[in-house]
């Protein structure tokens, strides 16, 4: 990996990798990079030092991901939902699917860059990554699995005592590091090599075209999807309609505070390329979509009418050129990283 500068902070037997300056031309497919903090970015909201970072971890986290025996019936994994080729989203369907057919109450988030936010979920249910893994395994709708009898199936694995022994010296499976190895895979999903970035390490240029759609997009949209993480981890109620099946009150129904009504977390727009569908509800197939929502559809929040003088008014050609600059969001280098991928040298017999 080409780094212009870096240097390696040693802390309570671990090591975060800050990355001051770098050139992320491309990634060793031999290598892990556990953890890098990019140039002027922020800096990270998870803590490290209540979770510090191991190879071993990573690892055992790794193949919790992508093993479907945290599901009622060994069938649906993390990665089910969550493909890395699809920015650890899924596309073939609005809601996320679960056990027995059965389908989620929305769409699942893309999985990215989360040792940066403070809070999870579309209504920010849940406020600390050690404690998300949670939420999909035990929802009767998704892997519908006991926690503790995940536990014991884990325990009585050929595979797991011996990872867990490696990771924490001890074969013996707890909930704690179970929860903490799975944190510790999602914290290595760092996303930050795209043309966007290129163009910020004054590596490359944006074409024209895609220069007046970061004009546009920083007119329009950076209020609430704010560089470099292109979200701002609020809750945003964006003038969507209520779906007519599942009534989604958003935020609300955490806070029970009737102004959070229809307020769902802000996503990141990283590699939305990939990511499709769009909204909590998946309701949009194409981005083409989204933008006639917010150039023609914003009708039902009135204070997000206001903020953006009712409707963005955009020409055809403004379209195409934020358009253009939303695709240089798009990080290959991250959607094909092999550690990110499966792990066939441990799950595979």
């Amino acid at each position: 990996m080409r780094i212009l500068s870096c240097f390696i902070l040693m802390k309570r037997g671990f090591i975060v990798f800050l990355l001051l300056s770098m050139l992320l031309s491309a990634y060793k497919s031999d290598e892990l990079l556990l953890f890098f903090v990019p140039a002027h970015w922020p800096k990270p909201s998870y803590d490290f030092e209540k979770n510090p970072l191991s190879y071993e971890k990573v690892q055992l986290g790794r193949a919790l991901f992508y093993d479907p025996i945290l599901s009622k019936d060994n069938s649906i994994s993390c990665a089910s939902c969550h493909s890395q080729y699809t920015a650890f989203t899924h596309v073939d369907h609005a809601l996320s699917h679960g056990i027995s057919n059965k389908i989620g109450t929305r769409n699942a988030p893309a999985l990215m860059n989360l040792a940066w936010s403070p809070i999870f979920m579309w209504d920010g249910a849940v406020n600390h990554l050690d404690m998300q893994a949670l939420a999909p395994i035990t929802h009767p709708s998704e892997m519908g699995e006991d926690f503790g009898n995940v536990l014991t199936k884990l325990q009585a694995s050929n595979i797991y005592p011996k990872l867990f022994y490696k990771a924490f010296g001890d074969s013996v499976v707890t909930g704690e590091q179970t929860l903490k190895s799975i944190s510790q895979f999602m914290l290595t999903l760092i996303s930050a090599n795209s043309k966007y970035d290129s163009v910020m390490r004054h590596q490359s240029t944006f074409t024209k075209q895609e220069f007046d759609g970061y004009k546009l997009f920083k007119k329009n949209c950076a209020s609430c999807h704010t560089e470099p993480l292109f979200t701002n981890d609020a809750f945003e109620n964006n003038g969507l309609a209520m779906d007519s099946t599942l009534k989604d009150i958003g935020r609300m129904k955490i806070t029970k505070n009737p102004l959070d009504s229809l307020k769902f977390k802000v996503p990141t727009l990283r590699n939305l390329e990939f990511s499709l569908p769009y909204m909590h509800d998946g309701r949009f197939k194409r981005l083409t979509d989204v933008f006639k929502h917010y150039t023609e559809g914003i009708e039902h929040s009135p204070t997000l009418a206001k903020q953006l003088n009712q409707n963005i008014v955009l020409t055809a050609n403004e379209r195409v050129d934020l358009m253009a600059f939303l695709l240089t969001l798009t990080d290959k280098s991250f959607l094909f990283n092999p550690a990110f991928s499966y792990p066939k040298n441990i799950l595979l017999p």
